[in-house]
């Protein structure tokens, strides 16, 4: 197989006002374009129904609800378009719930059973361990997620002609892990945090997903001069912190990395911390994203580091979209989650009116069509670069992997700067995207 470490492609130097004026300006791929494309081609009729299975209750809702609204504002969008080639779509939803492989596979089964859906455009399900590939390999319809996962690497290389309609949105977890220590490295350099130590202490959630991050950032330390010194595994989902976070006091360690990724029981571990703190930075994954972080932790938020590659970018294209959004849903909406189903129907919808129309079940000489677009043209989404890379039939990091940010979706690190905020982080990693520096958190003594 692959390595996911591969070496890197090296990239011209630009600067930030440079890349981003024309990377929104070269945005292209949206509305206007599959106008565009529908006025050239002969019009058809009839509906398209596109599903989806993201969790609208249980823990993990309150992405799953920005992911079906990002999707049924990209399926308005397009009809007002023309939809795809004058045919309709519409947009059948089912509740994930826990996200357990039952769950979504039960979903899939029922989209491409029941419904006939002519693809699957969705969110994430960390749960499912591609439980639902087989089903959706055998319709041969598409199917693009945002699960963050190693593993579907390790299964679209097993088996490339079967499983060539899965794509996976964002680059896989496992370089979360990988990119850490490269950005707190960067961080170090810059001389304004001059760490006590080199120790990371790792809390990881159960999860397959927060292990994978954790055995990763574990692997990458020693090459940028850190040592983990601690590591525990907590249960999901866990609101209670004390004990574990004892342990991390007694270890002092430069830098606390905590990879579960529910938001409110972060917050919960973050209030806890700030009762009394050590001299570390404090890295949480992805929960703090998400403005129910701030809002529970309060003041104890100012400081926290996270990251996410699917974190709208602070330029005019992620400006234009962010606004657009919550003029749409209301400013307590989550935008991140909404751009990524938002984008991920735009880039199929093109994709598909290029390649003269969508294929439904069983039909995968066409939908092989659709594929091969999917992978041949480049998306400019909210945040930042979609580009498939064939390798995996999924998104790739810049800079961790990529160093061209031009073909790579950037790995981005924030910084909480003001808890009550209606945007309450700021980028800060990397350039060109980043719109501020670090500081050094308010609980350092």
């Amino acid at each position: 197989m692959t390595s996911y470490k591969s070496q890197r492609l090296a990239a011209p130097a630009i600067g930030r006002r440079a890349f981003l004026t024309s990377s929104a300006a070269t945005a292209g791929l949206g509305a206007a374009t599959l106008a565009g494309i529908n006025a050239g081609h002969a019009q058809q009729s009839g509906t398209i129904k596109i599903g989806q299975m993201v969790s609208l209750t249980g823990p993990l809702a309150v992405d799953g609800v920005e992911h079906k609204n990002g999707l049924d504002m990209a399926i308005e969008e397009i009809n007002e378009a023309g939809g795809i080639l004058g045919m309709t779509v519409e947009s059948v939803v089912l509740d994930s719930a826990n996200q357990t492989a039952e769950e979504v596979s039960s979903a899939a089964n029922l989209l491409i059973d029941r419904e006939g859906v002519s693809a699957i455009v969705n969110g994430y399900n960390v749960g499912a361990n591609q439980a639902e590939y087989d089903a959706i390999a055998d319709a041969g319809i598409i199917y693009i997620h945002y699960n963050t996962s190693v593993g579907h690497h390790e299964v679209f290389e097993s088996d490339p002609e079967r499983y060539f309609g899965i794509f996976m949105a964002d680059p896989a977890e496992v370089y979360y892990g990988y990119g850490l220590p490269v950005m707190l490295d960067r961080i170090r350099s810059q001389g304004i945090w001059k760490p006590e130590n080199n120790r990371i202490a790792l809390i990881t959630g159960s999860l397959p997903y927060s292990i994978v991050i954790s055995n990763a950032i574990r692997d990458n330390a020693a090459k940028y001069g850190f040592e983990v010194s601690f590591e525990e595994v907590v249960p999901v989902p866990t609101t209670e912190w004390g004990a574990v976070l004892k342990k991390v006091r007694d270890d002092a360690p430069a830098v606390i990395a905590n990879t579960h990724f529910y938001p409110g029981d972060l917050a919960q571990c973050q209030v806890q911390f700030a009762q009394n703190p050590t001299n570390s930075l404090v890295y949480y994954q992805y929960g703090p994203l998400l403005k129910a972080f701030s809002e529970l932790a309060g003041e104890a938020a100012r400081g926290v580091l996270t990251s996410s590659v699917i974190g709208i970018l602070p330029d005019e294209l992620g400006n234009a979209f962010r606004e657009k959004y919550y003029a749409k849903f209301g400013d307590t909406a989550e935008a991140d989650p909404g751009a990524s189903t938002y984008s991920e129907m735009y880039h199929y919808a093109i994709a598909a009116a290029l390649a003269g129309g969508v294929g439904e079940p069983g039909n995968h000489e066409q939908n092989r069509k659709i594929a091969d677009n999917l992978r041949r043209f480049v998306y400019r989404a909210p945040f930042g670069t979609l580009r498939y890379d064939p390798r995996f039939n999924a998104a790739i990091p810049y800079p961790t992997l990529s160093e061209d940010p031009s073909l790579a979706m950037p790995h981005l690190l924030y910084q909480i700067t003001d808890p009550a905020a209606a945007n309450p982080k700021k980028l800060i990693y990397p350039a060109p995207y980043n719109e501020a520096e670090f500081t050094l958190p308010p609980w350092f003594k």
